[in-house]
């Protein structure tokens, strides 16, 4: 099996990237799904404050790649030849990836901040900043957890400041050479 992790800031397109790959029926791990799952057992809404203080407090417990670690055996248990890693948030959970998963391959999704924090005022999840300072305060916050390190290793990078049709143009050929050299 070849595993590809996908990293970038917030709203810059990972979960779009996850969408495309389902859609050509890639298999996809979200692990910011771990997190909402805490949030969820603990009884919280999934708001960006009860969100960002669980990631916090899992990685404060467990190391900064508590949430890869809790990720690796649902990744093993996908029975296909290529599986989707996406959100991932650190240097320490590229590692872990990397030593669990031969020949893994990080993406790394390059967006302006500009059509960042139009996408997340569009969006409207429950976790969304609507505001520049909003933004900039969760960067912050993901690249103290290494994101900014991670975006560092990528093997591969992918512009998303254009078109969705763009993006999924771009996202579908390197999903099917990445196929291809599984």
């Amino acid at each position: 099996m070849k595993v590809i992790g996908v990293v970038g800031l917030p709203a810059s397109g990972k979960g779009e990237f996850s969408k495309i790959a389902e859609r050509l029926g890639i298999p996809v791990v979200v692990m910011g799904d771990v997190i909402r799952n805490a949030v969820k057992k603990a009884g919280l809404p999934p708001t960006d404050a009860n969100l960002g203080a669980t990631a916090n407090r899992l990685r404060a417990e467990r190391g900064m790649d508590a949430i890869a670690n809790l990720c690796v055996d649902a990744i093993k248990e996908q029975a296909a030849p290529l599986v989707l890693v996406d959100g991932i948030r650190g240097d320490a959970e590229v590692r872990v990836f990397r030593q669990n998963f031969p020949g893994f391959r990080l993406i790394a999704i390059e967006t302006s901040f500009e059509k960042r924090l139009e996408r997340l005022c569009d969006r409207k999840r429950s976790d969304d900043v609507g505001s520049e300072v909003g933004l900039k305060t969760r960067d912050e916050r993901e690249n103290g957890w290494g994101l900014a390190n991670a975006l560092k290793l990528a093997d591969i990078r992918i512009n998303n400041d254009g078109s969705l049709e763009d993006f999924t143009a771009q996202v579908t050929e390197l999903i099917a050479r990445m196929g291809c050299d599984a």
